[in-house]
């Protein structure tokens, strides 16, 4: 059963250098492409099972024993993610069928959302920080490619400044793991938390990890986010669902797994600075949302928000804050991806991305409307739907780490997320339609079918979050005990 933890990387990417050769055959894409991510979000939802009934698997490649050989570790935190991650991919893929278009579907969409799903499924599920690096270069890849895919002007400019900025990042992170592998001989991320606990974590390891606090930063969009907004407007709605839903939370992942695992010591400094951070992010995002005027770069803003909203909870050092930064990963996975696809087709319907020249939509559209509207109100943590028990989490983590501050901002930052799409439902939805009887244009029925999956997961697992509770206080209790995960991995070293 262990060996199964590989799977959510390798099939994707077999999958994937197989519908290279299938380009010309659009259906056959799909239905392969969609049976993978099918195959995919079964396998993870098994290990699911199997970890909370057996505890966390491993697998070591070719019999090399930690810390030398390359393995794949799944714990709780990482398989629930890979499992939302594999739901929301397939559902993006739903809406892609009917919307993305055939030239898009020529230019090998398919194989590369599958690289991209490949490479975050990877970051998830490494134990090997090394391997982080390779997974992270997979999915910036897979990325790369889709944020131009259709080659127009405005992609390929803030294509060049996403790529700059990652190889940047890249090549920061080369630099933190050879400081680190110098420092403890081990890249096994168990095994570097092992050593790091008996000789202590000392001024310079902890300048390694604000070295890497500085990498997943970038990554994550936390207050290093400025590529963020252009990067995330340009491609295809599906993409951009798939890149707000996905690519920052990566970043958030890897500075997760990276503060209460392997420098978990020196928590003055180290979240300390995250907190800050993350306060900064807040103001810098909200500011951002309440100047928007176009519906992406509102959307963008509350990408950004939401990343600094979670990582309250990783600076609070508290399992209270762990399980709310797990239980809103899962919530605005799934709810960003639901605003971006109803935000990009609001644009299709209207071909307007400015608020103030948007309205009447509900009319002509009541089922897209009111989804749109439960969307908002999940985001902004009304309940009981799927934003309110996690960001409660994440205020009790606050209250006990004492950080008012942070308490304060994230809250406050509930009322303009929720004021920043307000203003989008009130002016775009309501008031007098803009579009014509004749001029009305239906939304295919396999987007709406996203849209509604979507909805019902954003209400399922708000409603239902007793159901969910063992899986996000297994997570938790792991992140707050690391000695859990180190005894798994390195349970046979000799």
């Amino acid at each position: 059963m262990s060996n199964m933890v590989v799977l959510p990387m390798i099939v994707p990417i077999i999958t994937g250098v197989l519908l290279v050769f299938l380009r010309d055959y659009i259906k056959l894409q799909r239905i392969v492409s969609l049976l993978t991510m099918l195959f995919v979000m079964g396998v993870s939802g098994t290990l699911l099972y199997v970890v909370q009934h057996q505890g966390i698997v491993k697998v070591d490649f070719s019999g090399w024993l930690p810390p030398f050989g390359i393995l794949f570790v799944g714990d709780t935190f990482a398989l629930i993610l890979v499992l939302t991650a594999s739901i929301v991919t397939i559902l993006c893929l739903v809406y892609a069928f009917a919307t993305i278009g055939e030239r898009h579907e020529k230019m090998y969409f398919y194989p590369f959302v599958l690289f991209l799903i490949a490479g975050i499924n990877g970051s998830f599920l490494t134990g090997d920080i090394f391997n982080l690096f390779v997974c992270f270069e997979v999915m910036l890849l897979a990325s790369y490619v889709l944020i131009a895919l259709g080659g127009e002007k405005i992609q390929l400019r803030e294509s060049l400044k996403y790529v700059l900025i990652n190889v940047v990042a890249s090549w920061m992170f080369l630099v933190a793991l050879a400081f680190l592998y110098g420092a403890v001989k081990t890249l096994n991320m168990a095994h570097i938390a092992q050593r790091v606990a008996e000789v202590g974590q000392d001024p310079m390891l902890t300048t390694v990890s604000i070295f890497f606090l500085i990498v997943f930063a970038v990554k994550a969009g936390l207050f290093f986010f400025f590529w963020l907004p252009g990067s995330y407007s340009v491609p295809p709605t599906a993409v951009q669902a798939l890149f707000a839903a996905l690519l920052t939370k990566v970043g958030i992942y890897a500075l997760i797994r990276t503060f209460t695992l392997m420098f978990p010591l020196d928590q003055g400094v180290t979240h300390w600075l995250i907190g800050t951070l993350a306060g900064l992010t807040i103001i810098l995002g909200c500011m951002g949302a309440l100047a928007g005027k176009d519906v992406r770069t509102i959307a963008t803003y509350n990408v950004v928000i939401s990343v600094g909203f979670i990582l309250i909870g990783l600076a609070s050092g508290t399992e209270a804050g762990y399980a709310g930064a797990v239980y809103y990963l899962i919530h605005d996975i799934l709810a960003k991806a639901l605003l971006f696809l109803i935000l990009g087709t609001v644009v299709y319907l209207t071909g307007e991305i400015v608020v103030k020249n948007m309205s009447g939509l509900i009319r002509n559209y009541p089922l897209f409307g009111w989804l749109y509207f439960i969307t908002m109100c999940s985001i902004a943590g009304f309940p009981p739907l799927s934003g309110f028990l996690g960001k409660v989490l994440i205020g009790q983590g606050a209250v006990e780490g004492q950080n008012y501050v942070l308490l304060a901002l994230g809250f406050a930052s509930s009322i303009i997320v929720l004021y920043s799409l307000l203003r989008i439902f009130l002016a775009s939805f309501f008031g007098e339609t803009t579009i014509s009887e004749e001029d009305r244009i239906p939304i295919p029925k396999l987007a709406m079918t996203s849209f509604v999956m979507l909805g019902v997961l954003i209400v399922g697992i708000g409603v239902g979050a007793e159901a969910l509770s063992p899986f996000v206080e297994d997570a938790a209790e792991t992140l707050a005990n690391p000695a859990i995960y180190i005894d798994a991995v390195l349970a046979n070293m000799e």
